[in-house]
C-alpha cells in the first residue's frame, strides 16, 4: 500500500506504521484497564484481610453454579473470537460473520445469567452500602422453606431422642431435662440444611457437624454490606466492559457484512479481539475471588 491509499490517514507514512501504531495504542489502553482492575483487586485484598468473617459469610450467598456457567460461556466466547480473527486473516467473510455472531450470543448469555444473579440479590435485599437490608439475612429461605429465625426457634421445640419434647409442659419433667435435653440439642446441631444457591448461606456443610463449622456460618457478622458492595462494584464494572465489547463486536460485524475485511485488512477485528480476551481474563480472576475462596 502506498501513502495515497485511502485507508491510510495522511499522518501515517505507510499502512505498516498505521498498524503498529494502532496495536501500540490498544496495548496501552489494555494496560490502563489492568491498572484499574489491579487497584480494585488490591482493595479487595485489604478488605478481605481486615474482615475475613464478612467475606466468608457473604460468599455463601453467591451461586457458584451460575458463576461457573458464566465462566464457561466466556471461555467459549474467547475461542469463537480468536477463531473469528483467524478467519479475518484468511479472508473468510462468511465464517467471520458466523463466529462474531456466536461471540455476541455468548456475551448476551453471560449478561442474562448475571441479571438472574442480580435479581436474586435485589429480591432479598443483599445490596451495596446503605441499600443493604440486614433483615434480609433472617428472611432468606433455607432448603426446607423455613426462615433463619424459624430455624433458630426450632431448638426450643425439637423433640428429644425418646420422643419427649424439650419445651412446653412436658419440659418440666425431670426425665426430659439434663442429659436428654443435651442430647436433643446435639441432635439439632448435627442436622444439616443447605439453602438454595444465591439466596441464603449454606449453613452447615452436609456431612459435617456444626461444631466444626465456622461461627460465621450461623451468625451473620457485622458489616456484611462491605462484601456485597465489593461484589457489585467488581461484577458491575466488568459487566459494563462486556457491554462495551458487545458494541465493538457489533461494529466489526456490521463492517464484515459490508465486506470491508480481507486478508490484507483485518486490523479492527484483531484489536477488538484483544479487548475481548482481556474482558474474559478479568472474569477468570473474579470468579474464584468472589465465588470460590472461603
Amino acid at each position: 500500500m502506498s501513502r495515497e491509499d485511502p485507508r491510510v490517514p495522511h499522518h501515517f507514512e505507510s499502512a505498516e506504521q498505521q498498524t503498529e501504531s494502532a496495536r501500540l495504542g490498544m496495548w496501552v489502553f489494555l494496560a490502563t484497564e489492568i491498572l484499574l482492575f489491579g487497584g480494585l483487586f488490591c482493595a479487595y485484598s485489604v478488605y478481605r484481610a481486615n474482615h475475613p468473617d464478612v467475606f466468608y459469610y457473604g460468599t455463601q450467598f453467591l451461586d457458584k453454579h451460575l458463576g461457573a456457567l458464566n465462566t464457561m460461556v466466556l471461555i467459549c466466547s474467547s475461542f469463537t473470537m480468536a477463531w473469528a480473527v483467524r478467519c479475518a486473516q484468511l479472508g473468510e467473510r462468511r465464517a467471520l460473520m458466523v463466529l462474531l455472531s456466536m461471540t455476541l450470543l455468548c456475551a448476551a448469555l453471560f449478561l442474562g445469567v448475571k441479571a438472574i444473579e442480580y435479581r436474586q440479590k435485589w429480591k432479598h435485599g443483599l445490596l451495596w452500602a446503605r441499600k443493604f437490608r440486614a433483615e434480609a439475612l433472617e428472611r432468606s429461605p433455607t432448603k426446607a422453606g423455613a426462615t433463619w429465625a424459624e430455624t433458630a426457634s426450632a431448638k426450643t421445640t425439637m423433640a428429644a431422642p425418646d420422643g419427649q419434647p424439650t419445651s412446653g409442659p412436658a419440659a418440666s419433667n425431670p426425665l426430659t431435662t439434663g442429659t436428654k435435653a443435651l442430647a436433643a440439642t446435639a441432635a439439632f446441631e448435627d442436622r444439616t440444611s443447605i439453602p438454595p444457591a444465591g439466596t441464603a448461606p449454606a449453613g452447615v456443610v452436609s456431612g459435617k457437624k456444626s461444631s466444626a463449622a465456622k461461627p460465621s456460618e450461623r451468625t451473620p457478622p457485622e458489616n456484611v454490606q462491605v462484601f456485597f458492595s465489593i461484589y457489585f462494584l467488581l461484577t458491575g464494572l466488568h459487566g459494563l466492559h462486556v457491554i462495551a465489547g458487545m458494541l465493538a463486536i457489533g461494529w466489526i460485524l456490521r463492517r464484515a457484512r459490508r465486506g470491508e475485511f480481507s486478508s490484507g485488512n483485518f486490523l479492527a477485528v484483531d484489536l477488538v479481539g484483544l479487548y475481548w480476551h482481556l474482558v474474559d481474563i478479568i472474569w477468570i480472576y473474579l470468579f474464584p475471588l468472589l465465588y470460590l475462596i472461603h
